[in-house]
């Protein structure tokens, strides 16, 4: 192969590389035959790590389920009595309101389009389109997911449409947090006669109807003022670069 027809070669090469990464037209079908083996690779491994599990640690599995079972159990009744002093609390109080979150364990298929590494494709059954569904990765928010083709599309913290109602530091100073498409998270629109301080936590509001009151996003790093408003850069709690399983806040209430 002369230097002329290698050269070809390479740009023949490269353009279909630009092609499959800046055309979703071509990366669709690329995409589709990822997520069938994909699938059918978390299925064979899921097989034999339960095959593995019920032949050959089948007496430790057993023992460690025991322990766990006892710990559940005191844990139940000990959650049977807050509910119960928590209802009659409503009771006194003639209050209706309640919370009983369901939550779902969600799996991720693949990446939306190559390169971006916040937005996943994920496998939700019976999965509702009108609504905005709050993600949790070890106990920390990790994103949303939103309706994308009629197809459910997580967006992690960092992706720039990932939004939600959060509360900074002791005073619970309201604001909207977002990604900004790099590593933090920026929290915007806080009151100007709040005050906020670098080492602050962040933590959902519940007032988005995506999750609930109390739980962790990061941390303040830094704090700019503006003109009625301040902001806030924040460092998430969730990190995770080959995430696979999310949890999914699937009802509030």
């Amino acid at each position: 192969m002369n230097k002329k027809s290698l050269l070809y070669f390479f740009l023949l090469i490269a353009l279909f590389v630009g092609a499959l990464i800046y055309s979703p037209v071509i990366q669709s079908p690329f995409i589709t035959a990822l997520n069938s083996l994909k699938n059918s690779y978390f299925k064979g491994i899921n097989y034999v790590d339960d095959t593995i599990d019920k032949y050959f640690f089948q007496a430790d599995r057993i023992s460690e389920l025991t322990k766990k079972l006892k710990t559940y159990n005191i844990l139940q009744i000990k959650l049977q009595d807050c509910n119960n002093e928590l209802r009659d609390l409503y009771k006194e109080n003639n209050a209706s309101f309640a919370s009983n979150p369901h939550f779902e364990l969600v799996h991720a298929s693949s990446y939306q389009k190559f390169g971006d590494f916040n937005r996943l494709w994920i496998d939700i059954p019976d999965y509702n389109a009108s609504k905005i569904y709050g993600l949790l990765y070890n106990n920390f928010v990790a994103g949303i997911v939103i309706n994308e083709h009629k197809k459910p599309l997580a967006l992690l913290n960092s992706d720039i449409k990932s939004t939600y109602a959060v509360s900074v530091g002791k005073e619970k100073a309201p604001g909207i947090a977002h990604g900004n498409s790099g590593e933090k998270i920026i929290v915007s629109f806080i009151p100007a006669w709040f005050n906020i301080h670098i080492g602050d936590e962040v933590t959902t509001s519940g007032l988005d109807n995506i999750f609930f009151k109390g739980l962790k996003v990061g941390t303040v790093v830094s704090i700019k003022q503006l003109q009625g408003y301040q902001s806030a850069v924040i460092v998430p709690y969730f990190h995770s670069y080959e995430p696979n399983y999310f949890y999914m806040i699937r009802s509030l209430k």
